[in-house]
């Protein structure tokens, strides 16, 4: 019986630490995983670079030109643009005012109709006269948007936007489309006379 006793006595010991164990590596991971995840997200948030953006009173008066940016906490690619934003503003914030509109904010509703905002981010340049010149809608790459912001400082036209004018940057389609009166997609085509 003494064997018994001592055997029993080694397992439950044994099984006191091996949970100890588990608990301990579930402790180390878990801190792991929460550092990581911190230190992998962005440091740079919509809402800081809204609070640090040019009031827009003031950028439309100060004779700088400007870039408008409507946005919502919630867009993906509005938060993904991020970084590139605040990247941006350091390089050109003395040239450029960085203006940030939350479109979840009623206050900003007559600048959403005014530039006809129906997607997000939406970006609007404005010249050093306030006057909107150009627009993109979606996410921009870095170089984009550099590229835009170096032009308009530079008061030449665009290279990536579509102008207040209706004008669109000269593509050409490689290939003609065909007029195949058997192409299904051709609501004429299943007509029958």
């Amino acid at each position: 019986m003494a064997v018994n006793v001592e055997q029993s006595t080694e397992t439950t010991v044994g099984t006191k630490v091996r949970n100890l164990l588990i608990v301990l590596v579930a402790v180390a991971l878990s801190v792991a995983l929460f550092l990581g995840l911190r230190t992998d997200s962005s440091a740079v948030s919509l809402t800081s670079l809204a609070e640090k953006s040019t009031p827009l009173e003031v950028a439309m008066s100060n004779g700088k030109p400007t870039l408008m940016e409507f946005y919502a906490n919630w867009c993906g690619s509005c938060q993904a643009m991020a970084p590139d934003i605040a990247k941006l503003e350091k390089e050109y914030d003395k040239s450029v005012n960085f203006v940030m509109l939350n479109v979840d904010n009623t206050k900003w509703l007559p600048e959403i109709l005014q530039y006809r905002v129906d997607g997000i981010p939406h970006f609007v340049f404005s010249g050093s006269n306030g006057k909107a010149i150009a627009q993109t809608v979606g996410k921009q790459p870095y170089d984009i948007m550099s590229s835009n912001l170096e032009a308009l400082m530079a008061n030449a036209p665009l290279p990536y936007a579509q102008s207040n004018k209706g004008e669109v940057s000269a593509f050409a389609a490689p290939v003609a489309p065909t007029s195949n009166s058997d192409d299904p997609r051709l609501h004429g085509s299943q007509v029958v006379n």
